[in-house]
């Protein structure tokens, strides 16, 4: 396979539109690249969860918070990963080569990004029933009339379609409060008693809604489609679903904010409150919400950037793609408020009584506010088409990473070939293990995955990873590395980040995060998860964390060394494959040939002896270093 290689190397004048990778394959363009790590990085936390947040911590000035950790530790780790990625052209475990005692690190990506995918694509298949449902001249949830309400459920709408009035007026006396906690509005009825028919408690499964399973295989056979190519069909794709969420937030913002009360939402959304910046919860919710917004440690990143030319500027790629995503965050903000403001303004009471966060935002406050609108099906199947592809653009990248890892790391040509085979197995898998969130248990599952499977693990993966780049690899390779892809160095700024001040970041998300762990994610409204459930939600969340130190005893084990010092340096030392995939891209440490070689004109040789003389040759300059 390196033939194609030389070849493309051999004539530098014409550009050369074949793949750089022929064995792997590239990104179409540049462009792909960028749409897809866009669509990874902005998810349905973009809509349902930073906002909350904002409101939560002090409106604007939590964006200032926000800003902080988005340039000292979101920009800087995503631009590590990138780099890391794109240079070795290898998946999150191929990368690894780099210091193979740390690859439990990629084994952890992978039992996390295999935690998400499953519960994410049913989020999005919840997301499809509501799309499908939307269909109607009339929203399902807008009355009380219908057999799974309850005598508690009172309406927005009135049945002549106009404003419950004598409602509003009940709301507005203080005398009446005791009334208005018990009601229950016909979106959270539907949503509890009709979609999810949610049992009492999370050991009892009862049995599998089938429309929901039914929208789960379709999600899962979409995901499929459009990876079946790996990043040659998932690299097209890209361009409708990375782009149209955008033209959809733009709709629901100009619908939103020409309503009455509007501005009242967006008040509350920004309104700072600034005494709230000096709380150390703020600023744990700040970095947490970059770190998972941007999908580090994912895997993903790394994925996606393998894929890229050798000397691509992932540099500004990574700033471009950060910036995005968090700009798409305050926006959306101001799409879900503006609405929200509207059925305060509508129901007369404040704001923090409509506002909401997780599916409880997606699928009960804001279809309720859109039955208000006129022709509130069209708002509401414009509002779930766009979080369906906001989903799936994460999705793919899920699904890619898991693929591409397994692919990389057996890397036969068989299975390159047949890669397709395997992400039709990974996609197989990924519904039935999606199939118990689909009972009537489902989301307290669905709930404890999203609170545990990807919190607390993801940050010190990323922390793990800073470390073993930084001091066991070592800064200065690394820069040189850099500086050998991109043709410049990464700048101070960027040194000084991955040095010091990202990975004392990450260690205070920790911390701050680790005594609320325990308190908060025991509710789900009403609801008190039992302690197994806990425990179990805690085991997953160990379970990707713990493939670290089993893999680095394991390869620590396995490597020659009389003393445990020796074994210990040689499990730490890159591998000597490490480096360009390409034997183009083998420049300086990297060049597989000594200068007395060069000179006889080694091309002609096979490959294997360059390849021997490449493990001598790394072996070589090794005392210097130490």
């Amino acid at each position: 396979h390196s033939s194609a290689g030389t070849l493309n190397g051999a004539v530098p004048g014409e550009p050369v539109k074949k793949d750089e990778n022929s064995r792997r394959g590239n990104w179409g363009n540049q462009i792909e690249f960028v749409l897809t790590s866009v669509g990874y990085a902005v998810g349905l936390g973009n809509v349902w969860r930073f906002p909350y947040l904002c409101y939560r911590n002090g409106g604007g000035a939590f964006m200032l918070p926000y800003f902080i950790m988005l340039v000292f530790c979101g920009i800087p780790l995503f631009f590590l990963e990138l780099s890391f990625g794109q240079f070795a052209s290898l998946g999150c475990l191929g990368v690894w080569k780099i210091s193979p005692m740390f690859k439990g690190v990629g084994y952890g990506m992978m039992v996390v990004s295999t935690y998400i995918g499953i519960y994410y694509n049913v989020v999005i298949c919840i997301a499809f029933y509501y799309f499908f449902m939307s269909m109607t001249n009339l929203l399902p949830w807008t009355y009380c009339n219908n057999p799974w309400n309850t005598p508690d459920c009172s309406g927005v709408v009135g049945k002549d379609g106009m404003l419950n009035t004598s409602l509003a007026n009940a709301t507005s006396l203080a005398t009446e409060v005791v009334n208005r906690t018990k009601r229950t509005s016909p979106s959270e009825e539907y949503w509890k008693y009709y979609v999810l028919n949610i049992s009492d408690d999370i050991g009892n499964f009862g049995e599998v809604h089938l429309p929901i399973l039914g929208c789960l295989a379709i999600s899962w056979i979409v995901v499929f489609l459009c990876l079946f190519r790996g990043v040659k069909s998932s690299g097209k794709v890209v361009y409708f679903t990375a782009t149209f969420p955008y033209v959809v937030l733009t709709i629901l913002f100009i619908r939103g904010i020409t309503l009455d009360g509007a501005i009242n939402g967006i008040k509350y959304y920004l309104t700072p409150q600034w005494e709230k910046v000096l709380d150390a919860k703020v600023w744990g919710d700040a970095a947490s919400q970059i770190f998972y917004s941007l999908g580090c440690a994912w895997g993903g990143l790394i994925t996606m950037a393998s894929y890229n030319k050798f000397h691509n500027n992932c540099f500004r790629d990574s700033i471009i793609i950060s910036i995005t995503n968090c700009a798409t965050s305050v926006y959306a903000g101001f799409v879900i408020f503006s609405i929200l403001g509207f059925m305060a303004h509508h129901l007369n009471v404040p704001v923090s009584e409509v506002a909401d966060h997780g599916p409880g935002l997606a699928f009960v406050a804001y279809p309720e506010a859109l039955t208000l609108l006129p022709i509130s099906p069209l708002w509401s199947l414009l509002f779930f088409f766009m979080l369906i592809l906001l989903g799936l653009g994460t999705q793919f990248c899920l699904l890619e990473t898991l693929v591409t890892a397994i692919v990389d790391e057996i890397g036969t040509d068989w299975i390159i070939r047949h890669k397709t085979i395997i992400t039709l197995g990974v996609a197989i898998a990924g519904f039935l293990l999606g199939i118990p969130l689909t009972t009537q248990a489902g989301i307290y599952w669905l709930l404890l995955m999203d609170n545990y499977a990807a919190s607390f693990s993801l940050v010190i993966i990323s922390c793990i990873m800073c470390v073993c780049v930084m001091y066991v690899y070592g800064h200065r390779k690394y820069f040189k590395d850099v500086e050998m892809m991109l043709g410049f160095p990464p700048p101070l700024f960027f040194k000084i980040c991955w040095r010091f001040i990202s990975p004392i970041i990450i260690a205070f998300i920790l911390v701050s995060h680790s005594d609320s762990q325990s308190q908060a994610h025991s509710l789900y409204n009403d609801y008190i998860y039992p302690g197994w459930s806990l425990a179990i939600g805690f085991a997953m969340a160990l379970s990707s964390v713990i493939c670290i130190p089993i893999y680095a005893i394991y390869k620590v084990a396995r490597s020659p060394g009389a003393t445990f010092r020796e074994r210990l340096k040689n499990a730490c030392r890159s591998d000597a494959n490490w480096g360009p995939a390409l034997k183009e891209h083998r420049t300086g440490r990297y060049a597989p040939m000594t200068s007395e070689d060069a000179a006889e004109g080694c091309p002609h040789q096979p490959h294997h002896p360059g390849k021997q003389r490449l493990d001598q040759h790394t072996q070589q300059p090794q005392p210097q270093r130490i």
